[in-house]
């Protein structure tokens, strides 16, 4: 095993998200070409083995519960960046059909390239701003599970991605030591775009000290019409 490779199943044991062999084959080389496409795009500051094993692999994977993944059918990770958390729990739950879904074209490429190489057959990769990929057919009320990771505080965050979930699935935010004031900030929007009460998770990374939960939020009736806004309005007028 590669020195990442060794950190990685070390570190996941740690958090009780055991991994097989395959698996960590498979995140060996995102994490390669991680590195390469780095270069020359800015994919992450965070490029350090127990970095990437533990900032960004694992801590995808802490948004993975079983009770919520095993019945699920399709997922899509809206401002998936780098393809986080997308990637993992595609690797992970290899019986969900995942879109990768961001607006800047050089990162979508990025995301096709790395998980043909990782053989992930079950990953599609979408170029296409949230709030308009959210008002199309194919789109709209067509997944399971949202799930997003540093893309905007809860209540911007809400409007992005509810519209992409079907009334009865998930939304999981991974947040940080602010999670508190955004998740009361947001209980209003939840409230409007048709989202249910707004719980928090607590979830730990082995070998750091510091705060991290999923918020999660259950869609309980069909988001507006209105909502997304379009031209970037969620960003400059949150709901309140």
């Amino acid at each position: 095993m590669t020195a990442f490779e060794e950190i990685l199943a070390a570190r996941a044991a740690e958090a009780g998200i055991p991994l097989t062999a395959e698996q960590i084959g498979q995140f060996s080389v995102y994490h390669e070409m991680l590195l390469d496409w780095n270069t020359r795009m800015n994919l992450t500051a965070l490029t350090a083995p127990e970095d990437v094993a533990v900032k960004h692999i694992i801590d995808s994977l802490t948004a993975y519960d079983a009770a919520l993944f095993d019945g699920a059918r399709t997922l899509i990770d809206v401002g998936t960046g780098a393809g986080l958390p997308g990637i993992p729990l595609a690797v992970y739950a290899p019986h969900l059909t995942v879109t990768l879904l961001d607006s800047l074209n050089k990162r979508v490429r990025f995301l096709t390239e790395v998980t043909a190489e990782m053989g992930l057959q079950n990953v599609r990769c979408i170029h296409a701003r949230a709030e308009e990929a959210a008002r199309t057919a194919e789109h709209r009320a067509a997944y399971d599970i949202a799930v997003s990771r540093a893309v905007a505080r809860l209540p911007v965050l809400l409007e992005y991605t509810l519209p992409f979930v079907r009334v009865g699935g998930t939304l999981l935010a991974l947040k940080g030591r602010a999670y508190a004031a955004e998740q009361k900030e947001a209980r209003r929007a939840a409230e409007v775009l048709g989202g249910g009460r707004i719980t928090a998770r607590p979830v730990h990374l082995p070998g750091l000290d510091d705060v991290r939960v999923i918020l999660t939020v259950t869609k309980e009736r069909q988001t507006p019409t209105a909502y997304p806004r379009g031209g970037g309005a969620p960003t400059r007028r949150p709901i309140v």
